[in-house]
Protein backbone atom coordinates (compact mmCIF):
# COMPACT_ATOMS: atom_id res chain seq x y z
CA UNK A 1 0.00 0.00 0.00
CA UNK A 2 1.13 3.89 -0.69
CA UNK A 3 2.25 5.83 1.49
CA UNK A 4 2.53 9.62 2.11
CA UNK A 5 6.61 10.12 3.35
CA UNK A 6 8.04 12.95 4.27
CA UNK A 7 11.86 13.33 4.55
CA UNK A 8 13.30 16.05 6.07
CA UNK A 9 16.43 17.51 6.20
CA UNK A 10 18.83 20.47 6.81
CA UNK A 11 21.09 18.99 4.28
CA UNK A 12 20.44 17.30 0.81
CA UNK A 13 22.14 15.93 -1.58
CA UNK A 14 20.32 16.06 -5.13
CA UNK A 15 21.44 15.19 -8.35
CA UNK A 16 22.28 17.53 -10.57
CA UNK A 17 24.61 18.10 -13.36
CA UNK A 18 27.93 18.16 -11.09
CA UNK A 19 27.04 15.54 -8.85
CA UNK A 20 25.78 12.35 -8.95
CA UNK A 21 23.52 13.01 -6.16
CA UNK A 22 23.58 11.59 -2.17
CA UNK A 23 22.17 8.74 -0.41
CA UNK A 24 19.14 10.65 0.75
CA UNK A 25 18.30 11.62 -3.28
CA UNK A 26 18.85 7.90 -4.14
CA UNK A 27 16.49 6.45 -1.75
CA UNK A 28 13.65 8.95 -1.69
CA UNK A 29 13.83 8.54 -5.37
CA UNK A 30 13.24 4.96 -5.15
CA UNK A 31 10.69 5.36 -2.28
CA UNK A 32 8.91 7.75 -5.10
CA UNK A 33 9.57 5.21 -8.18
CA UNK A 34 7.95 2.26 -6.57
CA UNK A 35 4.45 4.67 -5.98
CA UNK A 36 4.68 6.32 -2.54
CA UNK A 37 4.49 9.78 -2.42
CA UNK A 38 7.47 11.19 -1.09
CA UNK A 39 7.91 15.25 0.17
CA UNK A 40 11.47 16.24 0.64
CA UNK A 41 11.46 19.78 2.67
CA UNK A 42 15.33 21.06 3.29
CA UNK A 43 17.37 24.16 2.67
CA UNK A 44 19.80 25.62 0.46
CA UNK A 45 22.07 26.53 2.76
CA UNK A 46 24.80 23.36 2.28
CA UNK A 47 28.08 23.70 1.31
CA UNK A 48 28.74 20.14 1.38
CA UNK A 49 26.51 19.34 -2.18
CA UNK A 50 25.85 21.24 -5.12
CA UNK A 51 22.85 23.08 -4.87
CA UNK A 52 20.93 23.48 -8.14
CA UNK A 53 19.57 27.12 -7.11
CA UNK A 54 20.50 30.56 -5.43
CA UNK A 55 17.03 31.18 -4.02
CA UNK A 56 15.77 34.97 -4.06
CA UNK A 57 12.61 33.99 -2.86
CA UNK A 58 11.77 31.74 0.45
CA UNK A 59 10.65 28.85 -1.38
CA UNK A 60 11.43 27.03 -4.55
CA UNK A 61 9.19 23.56 -5.60
CA UNK A 62 10.79 21.17 -7.38
CA UNK A 63 7.88 18.40 -8.90
CA UNK A 64 8.45 14.74 -10.42
CA UNK A 65 5.95 11.97 -10.83
CA UNK A 66 5.81 11.10 -7.41
CA UNK A 67 8.82 13.22 -5.76
CA UNK A 68 8.67 17.04 -4.35
CA UNK A 69 11.35 18.69 -3.15
CA UNK A 70 10.92 22.22 -1.33
CA UNK A 71 13.83 24.39 -0.95
CA UNK A 72 13.53 26.56 1.97
CA UNK A 73 16.16 30.03 1.77
CA UNK A 74 18.09 29.75 4.55
CA UNK A 75 21.03 31.73 6.22
CA UNK A 76 24.34 30.81 4.44
CA UNK A 77 27.69 29.98 5.86
CA UNK A 78 31.16 29.06 4.27
CA UNK A 79 32.91 27.74 7.55
CA UNK A 80 31.75 24.82 8.64
CA UNK A 81 33.11 25.14 12.16
CA UNK A 82 31.17 28.68 12.18
CA UNK A 83 28.71 30.10 14.76
CA UNK A 84 26.79 31.11 11.41
CA UNK A 85 26.14 27.46 10.40
CA UNK A 86 24.59 27.25 14.16
CA UNK A 87 22.37 30.29 13.29
CA UNK A 88 21.41 28.34 9.87
CA UNK A 89 19.87 25.47 12.01
CA UNK A 90 17.71 27.31 13.86
CA UNK A 91 16.93 29.72 10.65
CA UNK A 92 15.82 26.10 8.97
CA UNK A 93 14.40 25.35 12.03
CA UNK A 94 12.28 28.55 11.62
CA UNK A 95 10.70 28.41 8.43
CA UNK A 96 9.83 24.53 8.47
CA UNK A 97 7.37 25.65 11.39
CA UNK A 98 6.05 28.09 9.56
CA UNK A 99 6.13 26.45 6.20
CA UNK A 100 2.00 26.06 4.81
CA UNK A 101 1.92 22.46 4.75
CA UNK A 102 -2.06 22.60 3.78
CA UNK A 103 -1.25 22.02 0.62
CA UNK A 104 0.88 18.61 1.14
CA UNK A 105 -0.47 15.55 1.33
CA UNK A 106 -0.71 14.58 5.43
CA UNK A 107 2.02 12.26 6.08
CA UNK A 108 1.94 8.75 6.78
CA UNK A 109 5.29 8.56 8.19
CA UNK A 110 8.11 11.90 8.90
CA UNK A 111 11.73 10.72 8.27
CA UNK A 112 13.90 13.20 10.56
CA UNK A 113 17.18 13.10 8.95
CA UNK A 114 20.70 14.61 10.63
CA UNK A 115 22.43 16.59 10.17
CA UNK A 116 20.95 18.83 12.17
CA UNK A 117 20.22 17.54 15.31
CA UNK A 118 17.26 20.26 16.17
CA UNK A 119 14.87 19.26 13.36
CA UNK A 120 14.17 16.51 15.59
CA UNK A 121 12.06 18.92 17.84
CA UNK A 122 9.75 20.15 14.74
CA UNK A 123 9.48 16.34 13.91
CA UNK A 124 7.79 15.50 17.36
CA UNK A 125 5.18 18.69 16.55
CA UNK A 126 4.49 17.12 13.49
CA UNK A 127 4.16 13.38 14.48
CA UNK A 128 1.63 14.78 17.23
CA UNK A 129 -0.30 16.92 14.80
CA UNK A 130 -0.62 14.26 11.89
CA UNK A 131 -0.65 11.32 14.39
CA UNK A 132 1.22 9.49 11.86
CA UNK A 133 5.06 7.52 12.57
CA UNK A 134 7.98 9.27 12.98
CA UNK A 135 11.75 8.14 12.11
CA UNK A 136 14.84 9.52 13.55
CA UNK A 137 17.48 9.10 10.84
CA UNK A 138 21.22 9.36 12.48
CA UNK A 139 23.77 10.43 8.86
CA UNK A 140 26.64 11.25 11.69
CA UNK A 141 26.32 10.60 15.23
CA UNK A 142 26.52 14.54 17.23
CA UNK A 143 27.56 15.25 19.52
CA UNK A 144 29.66 12.34 19.96
CA UNK A 145 31.55 13.51 16.70
CA UNK A 146 32.25 17.32 17.79
CA UNK A 147 33.55 15.95 21.14
CA UNK A 148 35.55 13.21 19.63
CA UNK A 149 37.24 14.99 16.66
CA UNK A 150 36.24 18.76 17.52
CA UNK A 151 38.27 18.93 21.22
CA UNK A 152 35.21 19.97 22.59
CA UNK A 153 34.48 19.41 26.45
CA UNK A 154 31.29 17.46 27.23
CA UNK A 155 30.70 20.51 29.71
CA UNK A 156 30.01 22.76 26.80
CA UNK A 157 26.65 24.43 26.92
CA UNK A 158 26.31 23.76 23.47
CA UNK A 159 27.11 20.03 23.38
CA UNK A 160 25.13 19.66 26.80
CA UNK A 161 22.02 21.25 24.47
CA UNK A 162 22.61 18.86 21.88
CA UNK A 163 23.21 15.70 24.18
CA UNK A 164 19.32 16.80 25.12
CA UNK A 165 18.17 16.81 21.81
CA UNK A 166 19.54 13.60 20.91
CA UNK A 167 17.97 12.07 24.02
CA UNK A 168 14.73 13.41 23.45
CA UNK A 169 15.06 12.19 19.88
CA UNK A 170 15.79 8.63 20.29
CA UNK A 171 13.63 8.48 23.45
CA UNK A 172 10.18 9.72 21.90
CA UNK A 173 10.37 8.50 17.85
CA UNK A 174 8.94 5.41 16.90
CA UNK A 175 12.11 3.80 15.36
CA UNK A 176 15.67 5.15 14.29
CA UNK A 177 17.99 4.62 11.32
CA UNK A 178 21.30 4.86 11.05
CA UNK A 179 24.42 4.82 8.05
CA UNK A 180 26.14 2.82 10.63
CA UNK A 181 25.46 -1.03 11.76
CA UNK A 182 26.60 -0.81 15.31
CA UNK A 183 24.03 2.65 16.17
CA UNK A 184 22.22 0.19 18.31
CA UNK A 185 24.94 0.34 21.15
CA UNK A 186 25.13 3.55 20.93
CA UNK A 187 21.50 4.48 21.44
CA UNK A 188 21.17 1.83 24.14
CA UNK A 189 23.50 3.81 25.88
CA UNK A 190 22.01 7.14 26.04
CA UNK A 191 18.39 6.40 26.53
CA UNK A 192 19.08 2.61 28.77
CA UNK A 193 17.41 0.40 26.70
CA UNK A 194 17.34 -1.19 23.08
CA UNK A 195 14.45 0.67 20.83
CA UNK A 196 13.80 -0.27 17.27
CA UNK A 197 16.87 0.53 15.33
CA UNK A 198 17.98 -0.51 11.70
CA UNK A 199 21.12 0.12 9.74
CA UNK A 200 20.60 1.42 6.52
CA UNK A 201 23.61 2.90 4.97
CA UNK A 202 25.26 4.34 1.78
CA UNK A 203 25.14 1.90 -1.45
CA UNK A 204 24.88 2.49 -5.31
CA UNK A 205 22.77 3.83 -7.80
CA UNK A 206 22.87 0.71 -10.69
CA UNK A 207 23.30 3.05 -13.33
CA UNK A 208 27.01 4.04 -12.32
CA UNK A 209 27.99 0.33 -13.36
CA UNK A 210 28.30 0.85 -17.05
CA UNK A 211 28.44 4.69 -17.01
CA UNK A 212 32.14 5.21 -15.78
CA UNK A 213 33.73 8.11 -17.02
CA UNK A 214 37.38 7.52 -18.35
CA UNK A 215 40.07 9.45 -17.07
CA UNK A 216 42.58 10.86 -19.67
CA UNK A 217 45.45 8.67 -20.87
CA UNK A 218 47.69 11.30 -20.01
CA UNK A 219 46.69 11.28 -16.26
CA UNK A 220 47.35 7.97 -16.17
CA UNK A 221 50.52 8.04 -18.02
CA UNK A 222 51.66 10.62 -15.96
CA UNK A 223 50.47 9.26 -12.68
CA UNK A 224 50.94 5.68 -12.60
CA UNK A 225 52.99 2.70 -13.75
CA UNK A 226 52.01 -0.72 -14.18
CA UNK A 227 55.37 -1.92 -13.44
CA UNK A 228 55.16 -0.92 -9.71
CA UNK A 229 52.74 -2.48 -6.62
CA UNK A 230 50.47 0.65 -6.37
CA UNK A 231 49.21 1.41 -3.23
CA UNK A 232 46.46 3.94 -3.63
CA UNK A 233 44.32 6.93 -1.79
CA UNK A 234 41.89 8.53 -3.26
CA UNK A 235 39.94 10.95 -1.86
CA UNK A 236 40.31 14.53 1.12
CA UNK A 237 43.84 15.05 2.22
CA UNK A 238 43.18 16.53 5.72
CA UNK A 239 42.82 16.29 9.07
CA UNK A 240 40.14 13.49 9.56
CA UNK A 241 41.69 11.49 6.73
CA UNK A 242 44.58 10.35 9.36
CA UNK A 243 47.38 10.15 6.57
CA UNK A 244 50.21 10.18 8.19
CA UNK A 245 50.55 6.37 8.91
CA UNK A 246 50.56 6.06 4.90
CA UNK A 247 53.20 8.60 4.25
CA UNK A 248 55.33 7.51 7.13
CA UNK A 249 54.76 3.52 6.04
CA UNK A 250 55.85 4.66 2.67
CA UNK A 251 59.16 6.75 3.73
CA UNK A 252 59.65 3.13 5.53
CA UNK A 253 58.97 1.09 2.84
CA UNK A 254 61.44 2.49 0.80
CA UNK A 255 64.17 0.51 2.38
CA UNK A 256 62.32 -2.45 2.37
CA UNK A 257 60.89 -2.66 -1.27
CA UNK A 258 61.16 0.44 -3.90
CA UNK A 259 58.79 -1.63 -5.89
CA UNK A 260 55.57 -0.92 -3.97
CA UNK A 261 54.49 2.98 -5.02
CA UNK A 262 52.06 4.96 -2.92
CA UNK A 263 50.20 7.58 -4.58
CA UNK A 264 47.52 10.38 -3.49
CA UNK A 265 44.93 10.74 -5.58
CA UNK A 266 43.07 14.22 -4.08
CA UNK A 267 43.38 17.62 -2.63
CA UNK A 268 42.89 18.95 0.98
CA UNK A 269 44.08 21.25 3.48
CA UNK A 270 47.46 19.00 4.18
CA UNK A 271 48.42 18.52 0.83
CA UNK A 272 51.25 20.85 0.72
CA UNK A 273 52.56 19.81 3.85
CA UNK A 274 52.53 16.70 2.93
CA UNK A 275 54.01 17.65 -0.34
CA UNK A 276 56.92 19.61 1.38
CA UNK A 277 57.66 17.08 3.60
CA UNK A 278 57.39 13.82 1.20
CA UNK A 279 57.86 14.75 -2.02
CA UNK A 280 61.53 13.92 -2.20
CA UNK A 281 60.71 10.21 -2.02
CA UNK A 282 60.77 8.21 -5.18
CA UNK A 283 57.79 6.09 -3.99
CA UNK A 284 55.34 8.53 -3.19
CA UNK A 285 53.14 10.08 -6.23
CA UNK A 286 50.80 13.35 -5.30
CA UNK A 287 48.27 12.81 -8.11
CA UNK A 288 45.29 16.34 -8.82
CA UNK A 289 42.23 15.55 -7.56
CA UNK A 290 39.32 14.11 -9.93
CA UNK A 291 35.36 14.24 -10.22
CA UNK A 292 33.79 11.73 -8.26
CA UNK A 293 32.38 9.93 -11.95
CA UNK A 294 36.00 9.06 -12.80
CA UNK A 295 37.28 8.18 -9.61
CA UNK A 296 36.71 4.33 -10.81
CA UNK A 297 38.45 4.96 -13.54
CA UNK A 298 41.08 6.08 -11.72
CA UNK A 299 41.33 3.06 -9.04
CA UNK A 300 41.14 0.59 -11.69
CA UNK A 301 45.01 1.16 -11.98
CA UNK A 302 45.80 0.18 -8.28
CA UNK A 303 47.06 -2.88 -6.90
CA UNK A 304 45.61 -2.27 -3.43
CA UNK A 305 43.37 0.49 -2.18
CA UNK A 306 43.59 2.08 1.65
CA UNK A 307 42.27 4.43 3.72
CA UNK A 308 42.49 4.84 7.23
CA UNK A 309 40.75 6.44 10.32
CA UNK A 310 42.10 8.09 13.48
CA UNK A 311 41.44 5.74 16.72
CA UNK A 312 38.02 7.41 17.66
CA UNK A 313 34.80 6.37 19.86
CA UNK A 314 32.66 7.25 16.62
CA UNK A 315 33.84 4.12 14.79
CA UNK A 316 33.05 1.73 17.74
CA UNK A 317 29.57 1.85 15.81
CA UNK A 318 31.12 1.43 13.02
CA UNK A 319 31.10 3.41 9.20
CA UNK A 320 29.30 3.89 5.90
CA UNK A 321 31.35 5.47 3.51
CA UNK A 322 31.14 6.90 0.35
CA UNK A 323 35.02 5.78 0.26
CA UNK A 324 34.59 2.26 1.04
CA UNK A 325 31.45 1.72 -1.38
CA UNK A 326 33.86 3.66 -4.57
CA UNK A 327 36.69 0.74 -3.29
CA UNK A 328 34.94 -2.13 -3.56
CA UNK A 329 33.12 -0.89 -6.72
CA UNK A 330 36.77 -0.81 -8.24
CA UNK A 331 37.01 -4.63 -7.99
CA UNK A 332 40.16 -3.88 -5.66
CA UNK A 333 41.80 -5.03 -2.52
CA UNK A 334 41.08 -2.53 0.44
CA UNK A 335 43.57 -2.45 3.18
CA UNK A 336 41.84 0.09 5.81
CA UNK A 337 43.80 1.06 9.33
CA UNK A 338 41.00 1.24 11.02
CA UNK A 339 39.60 -0.53 14.98
CA UNK A 340 35.92 0.30 14.56
CA UNK A 341 33.02 -1.95 14.23
CA UNK A 342 33.66 -3.83 11.41
CA UNK A 343 31.75 -4.46 8.36
CA UNK A 344 31.77 -4.72 4.62
CA UNK A 345 35.22 -5.45 3.97
CA UNK A 346 35.36 -8.59 6.51
CA UNK A 347 31.80 -9.47 5.25
CA UNK A 348 33.16 -9.90 1.99
CA UNK A 349 36.61 -10.14 2.59
CA UNK A 350 37.84 -8.41 0.03
CA UNK A 351 40.90 -6.90 2.53
CA UNK A 352 42.17 -6.25 5.74
CA UNK A 353 41.49 -4.28 8.71
CA UNK A 354 44.99 -3.17 10.47
CA UNK A 355 45.84 -1.27 13.66
CA UNK A 356 45.36 2.37 13.02
CA UNK A 357 48.11 4.57 13.46
CA UNK A 358 50.58 1.67 13.58
CA UNK A 359 53.13 2.27 10.58
CA UNK A 360 54.63 -1.65 10.99
CA UNK A 361 51.26 -3.11 10.52
CA UNK A 362 51.06 -1.24 7.36
CA UNK A 363 54.05 -1.92 6.20
CA UNK A 364 54.41 -5.24 7.06
CA UNK A 365 50.60 -5.81 5.70
CA UNK A 366 51.46 -4.59 2.39
CA UNK A 367 54.56 -6.77 1.47
CA UNK A 368 52.53 -9.91 2.96
CA UNK A 369 49.79 -8.92 0.07
CA UNK A 370 52.57 -8.12 -2.68
CA UNK A 371 53.83 -12.07 -2.08
CA UNK A 372 50.20 -13.12 -3.21
CA UNK A 373 50.56 -11.94 -6.84
CA UNK A 374 49.10 -9.41 -8.68
CA UNK A 375 46.46 -12.38 -9.63
CA UNK A 376 45.83 -13.56 -6.07
CA UNK A 377 45.61 -9.86 -5.41
CA UNK A 378 42.92 -9.11 -8.04
CA UNK A 379 41.17 -11.91 -7.28
CA UNK A 380 40.55 -11.21 -3.31
CA UNK A 381 38.95 -7.63 -4.62
CA UNK A 382 36.50 -8.75 -7.16
CA UNK A 383 34.99 -10.60 -3.90
CA UNK A 384 34.08 -7.21 -2.49
CA UNK A 385 33.14 -5.85 -6.29
CA UNK A 386 30.35 -9.00 -5.97
CA UNK A 387 29.30 -7.91 -2.52
CA UNK A 388 28.67 -4.56 -2.78
CA UNK A 389 26.28 -5.37 -5.99
CA UNK A 390 24.65 -8.00 -3.95
CA UNK A 391 23.74 -5.90 -0.96
CA UNK A 392 24.39 -2.51 -1.36
CA UNK A 393 21.93 -1.56 -4.66
CA UNK A 394 20.02 1.70 -3.60
CA UNK A 395 16.89 -0.34 -5.09
CA UNK A 396 17.29 -3.06 -2.51
CA UNK A 397 18.12 -0.21 0.15
CA UNK A 398 15.31 1.44 -0.13
CA UNK A 399 13.23 -1.94 0.11
CA UNK A 400 14.56 -2.36 3.29
CA UNK A 401 13.95 1.06 4.50
CA UNK A 402 10.00 0.45 3.40
CA UNK A 403 9.82 -3.28 4.78
CA UNK A 404 11.24 -1.07 8.20
CA UNK A 405 8.76 1.37 8.11
CA UNK A 406 5.63 -1.21 7.53
CA UNK A 407 6.99 -3.46 10.66
CA UNK A 408 6.94 0.03 13.02
CA UNK A 409 3.78 -0.53 14.80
Amino acid sequence: MASAIWYITKYFSPKTENSLGGRDWFLVNEMAKKGHNVTVITSDSNIFSDIPYKLKERLKIDTYDQLSIYWLKTIKYKVPKSFLRIISWFHFELNLLFLNKKKLKKPDVIIVSSLSLLTIINGLFLKKKYKCKLIFEIRDIWPLTILEEGNFSKYNPFVQFLSLIEYIGYRYSDAIVGMMPNLIEHVENIVGYKPLVKCIPIGFDESILNNTCKISDDYINHYFDESYFNVVHAGTIGITNALDVFFKAAAEMINQDKSIRFILVGDGALKQMYMERFSHLDNIVFAPKVPRKMVRSVLEKADIVYFSTFDSKVWKYGQSLNKVVDYMLSGKLIVASYSGYPSMINESECGYFIPPDNVEALVNKLIEIKKLGKNEVNRIGLKGRQWIINNRRYDKLANDYLDFISSIK
